[in-house]
């Protein structure tokens, strides 16, 4: 299936939840990062749990320290 993680589009295997898409597929560290599906934050303690669908819309925003 094909999803879009911010605004480049990526080919995922069926049944892929946020923490596979992170570790197996990007390779991020889940560390200081949030996850938002169709523009719908989604906790990390749903991670595992939360499938993605095919033509979903993934928004990741990693957190940076400012000065």
């Amino acid at each position: 299936m094909e999803i879009t993680v911010n605004q480049q589009l990526y080919t995922i295997p069926d049944g892929c939840t946020v923490q596979t898409l992170l570790s197996d597929v990007l390779g991020k560290p889940a560390k200081g990062l949030a996850v938002a599906i169709n523009q719908t934050i989604v906790s990390k303690s749903l991670w595992q749990t939360a499938s993605l669908s095919n033509g979903d819309h993934i928004m990741i925003i990693t957190a940076t320290q400012g000065g």
